[in-house]
């Protein structure tokens, strides 16, 4: 073995924290390996940005389709991210379909993939969420024995495993930490009143403000999911003298943030701001967003195995299956300034 293939197989063994032994094992397709061991040190090969021996390359299961919103919201990349390792355990490829504006709709995806002959679908956050689309579309799809899963927008008129985080929870956190940080006057900056998690939220933030004697409306401002909507939904809080702010999402939490900056208020010295989804960016915005995080892998996991059920011949589930959410606490709320 040459210096350059020694050097490389120690790298690789260290990163996967295993003899070079193992990892020659792996590397060169031997058995006696056990399953996590060999994916630890596949994963190592691929974070060192080696490429894979051919002789360990798998030979794809079938390919799942996933179709999303779009890439600009880092919490979609994070699903699929987390989704596309789940299925490359179980041997299965993915094929993302992303649904941007002006471009391919979620039908012409779906086509698009049932063409490819694709196993199964997970939509997220899709047109199932949208209680003015059609959920037809759904029942056509079951009937050409494509299995399917839904993520967050649970949606009684389809038959179909939901995958959702609990939005009612997320509110109820974001209102409970602003309470104990002295706020009153809170609100709440939310997308579209037709989609399903919106609607959710909003009964969560209405009953934990309801269940606060000292507390004040509900104020509810209906925008979209962006940072645009985010800072136009803030201006309106703002103008009604909230100063604690409730977002749907952190691209609209940092809307919101910028909106309270421009008016001279510091954040979070004089308006805090939670946000909802949670990414790994958020620790390094200015300040660093406290938001309500999606118990992302959990979810993906769940919605992976629900898929494979009747992919393996079971009945499809027809039940919604409920994440908890997390408030992570960072530095975008404080106390509430006197009044």
């Amino acid at each position: 073995m040459s210096s350059a293939l020694t050097a490389r197989l120690a790298d690789i063994a260290a990163q996967a924290e295993v003899s070079e032994a193992t990892a020659s094992r792996v590397l060169n397709g031997r058995p006696g390996v056990a399953a996590a061991t060999r994916q630890r040190v596949l994963a190592a090969v691929d974070v060192l940005g080696y490429e894979r021996p051919a002789r360990v390359r798998q030979r794809s299961a079938g390919l799942i389709g996933l179709v999303i919103p779009e890439l600009t919201n880092p919490i979609f990349p994070a699903f699929a991210q987390v989704i596309e390792q789940c299925l490359s355990g179980y041997g299965y490829t993915p094929v993302l379909g992303t649904r941007m504006l002006g471009g391919a709709t979620e039908d012409e995806l779906v086509g698009q993939l049932v063409e490819r002959d694709v196993s199964g679908i997970l939509f997220l956050s899709g047109l199932h969420a949208d209680l003015t689309a059609d959920p037809a579309r759904y029942a056509r799809l079951a009937a050409r024995g494509v299995p399917f899963v839904l993520i967050n927008g649970y949606n009684q008129h389809i038959s179909a495993p939901f995958v959702s985080s609990d939005d009612r929870v997320a509110a109820a956190l974001a209102v409970s930490h602003l309470r104990q940080l002295g706020h009153r006057r809170i609100g709440l900056a939310v997308g579209p009143d037709r989609f399903v998690p919106t609607r959710r939220k909003v009964a969560g933030f209405r009953q934990a403000v309801a269940d606060d004697p000292a507390g004040e409306g509900p104020y509810i401002q209906h925008t979209l999911f962006t940072v645009e909507g985010g800072h136009a939904a803030a201006g309106a809080l703002l103008d009604a003298g909230c100063t604690g702010l409730v977002c749907g999402s952190d691209l609209m939490a940092l809307g919101a943030v910028r909106a309270a900056r421009q008016r001279g208020l510091a954040v979070p010295g004089q308006v805090s701001v939670v946000g909802y989804d949670d990414s790994e960016l958020n620790a390094f915005t200015d300040p660093p967003l406290t938001t309500v995080r999606q118990p992302v892998r959990a979810m993906a996991n769940a919605a992976v195995g629900a898929l494979l059920e009747p992919m393996g011949g079971s009945p499809m589930a027809d039940t919604e299956f409920v994440f908890q959410p997390e408030l992570v606490v960072r530095g975008s709320t404080a106390q509430a300034p006197p009044p």
